[in-house]
């Protein structure tokens, strides 16, 4: 049977709760459910939510599962990601259904059982040893009440040794007195026994470790044992998270509270990686265009795949985060061509289009090495057309509907469809790579799965044009129906693919593209400074 950890937070959210439920390296099955009454992120606007992560199967999810995946190793599926609005929704056309015979349906039992199955069907779906289940927003919302009350009924049906409850809080610094305090905690664990739920553990966001005095006190007002309190104090990068919750005992405690034999965890793998991290000597710049740089987690997959990347290549990997809105083709020269490479995330809507387009634009003229990421092909694919093959105003169809060379339209299948959420085409599908390319020699391999998170394509009524004019068509799907990587060969390196590499990044295993590129980053870099070094001695 497997056991259960349920991880909740209290006084205010973004605690890194994600962070603390994928930390451990058992075997594991991880899940997120998030209050709000959307049906999946899928439409929700990046500045409200940060990124949308999108798993192997298809799901639209909360970033946070990026995080599990990023630190579990494992690909997950849309039984890892619940939001209350899929769960209402559930319910209600299983009531439409007459499934439930005829019964008042009610938050409980129905919705609490709704809740319940979805746990349960984590433990079937990918048999594992332990289930984490992260309980989004804070104790005391009014939203987050049906899943917590869920959480409580479990524990009683699959009995108390089988369930850990961890609490994360926080303990904040107040500096004009000097010193932590533990009120926030204790009025968060309070609210969590009111609703019948005794934390088992609870682990302690702070600025700066915890002393012996706030944890006793911590331990007193939350009536847990002393090393039940575990401190996780801010450090300079998420990967540093696992060596000190191991350091605090957090995973032989809750091996021992669930009654699992284990040897101790094995970490040297990650232990590799953050020696690695912290041995980096050389620095290298890309300059991030898009319109949501004001909320770097609308971009977060992209930020950790630029890391992975940077690890593997022996830099640090600094974001330049620029705005793509209002920006005229001097601004774009004078802000671009002192980074070591440009990258065209993925998005949606045309603001900032025109910037990206000048970004581009700067990029291949001055030979900056050129990442475009899904809106990034399209992005480069107009550029290309405008600049190089002289079809004037260019464009996506998605920007302007009466353009005349469409260079980007809509799939014939995508056009009749009304509902936005869940309805593009999305998820992992076959990528094949011809030979000779940049992309084939990045992955090694002829045939790649890669996932996809939009509806609007490279139009192959204008194809041959670009390409008679020189851009490379490297990366196709369905025997070349539709186009999946674009590359310039005459370019130090610039390639745009119309999948997310990112989501399938690894901190141990970078994806390709962004491998190939941040070393073309640092090629440049480094070429830049030996020039800067005759200068200054010639």
């Amino acid at each position: 049977m497997a056991r259960y950890v349920f991880v909740t937070g209290g006084v205010v959210s973004a605690l890194g709760k994600g962070i603390v439920a994928a930390s451990r390296g058992l075997s594991v099955s991880a899940q997120k459910f998030d209050p709000y009454l959307n049906v999946d992120p899928g439409t929700m606007s990046p500045f409200q939510h940060g990124e949308v992560f999108v798993t192997e199967d298809g799901a639209e999810t909360d970033l946070d599962i990026g995080h599990y995946e990023r630190f579990v190793d494992e690909n997950l599926s849309r039984n890892a990601s619940h939001t209350a609005g899929a769960i209402w929704d559930a319910v209600l056309r299983k009531e439409r259904k007459g499934e439930f015979l005829g019964a008042t349906v009610q938050v409980i039992p129905h919705i609490t059982n709704e809740i319940k199955a979805r746990i349960r069907r984590a433990e079937k779906v990918s048999p594992a040893d332990v289930v984490i289940s992260e309980i989004g927003g804070t104790v005391g919302d009014i939203e987050s009440l049906p899943f917590l009350e869920a959480i409580r009924q479990f524990r009683r049906e699959v009995g108390p040794e089988n369930v850990v409850h961890l609490h994360v809080t926080l303990v904040p610094f107040i500096e004009a007195a000097g010193e932590l305090k533990t009120k926030p905690t204790q009025h968060s664990v309070n609210e969590l026994r009111r609703i019948g739920i005794h934390p088992d553990v609870v682990v302690c966001r702070s600025t700066e470790p915890l002393s012996d005095d706030i944890r006793e006190k911590i331990a007193l007002f939350a009536d847990v044992d002393r090393d039940a309190v575990i401190g996780c104090p801010d450090v300079p990068d998420v990967y540093l998270v696992p060596e000190i919750l191991q350091a605090e005992g957090l995973d032989t405690l809750v091996c021992e509270k669930l009654g699992l034999e284990t040897p101790p965890a094995d970490l040297g793998e990650w232990h590799d990686l953050v020696e690695r991290t912290r041995e980096l000597r050389e620095d290298v710049e890309i300059a991030l265009v898009g319109k949501y740089v004001k909320l770097h987690d609308a971009y977060l997959s992209v930020h950790e795949a630029l890391k992975h990347a940077g690890v593997h290549a022996g830099c640090r990997v600094h974001m330049r985060w620029v705005d793509a809105e209002n920006m005229s083709y001097e601004e774009a020269v004078r802000e671009l061509e002192r980074a070591d490479g440009v990258l065209v995330p993925g998005g949606f809507g045309s603001r900032g289009w025109e910037g990206k387009i000048l970004a581009c634009r700067v990029a291949r003229e001055q030979e900056i090495p050129y990442l475009g990421i899904c809106l990034g092909m399209h992005v480069a694919v107009s550029e290309f057309a405008r600049h190089v093959c002289g079809l004037d105003g260019a464009n996506s169809t998605e920007m302007d509907p009466e353009t005349p060379f469409p260079v980007i339209d809509l799939l014939p299948e995508q056009k009749e469809i009304e509902d936005l959420g869940g309805t593009m085409r999305l998820g992992a599908q076959a990528v094949e790579l011809e030979e000779g390319t940049r992309a084939r020699e990045a992955y090694g391999e002829p045939v790649v799965h890669e996932r996809h998170r939009h509806r609007y394509e490279v139009n192959n009524e204008l194809r041959q044009s670009l390409v008679d004019a020189g851009l490379v068509v490297s990366g196709t799907f369905q025997d070349g129906r539709l186009v999946e990587v674009i590359e310039l060969p005459e370019h130090p390196w610039f390639v745009a693919s119309q999948f997310h590499p990112e989501f399938k990044s690894r901190p141990t295993r970078p994806a390709p593209l962004f491998r190939e590129f941040v070393a073309a980053a640092l090629a440049r870099q480094r070429a830049r400074r030996a020039v800067s070094a005759a200068v200054r001695t010639g």
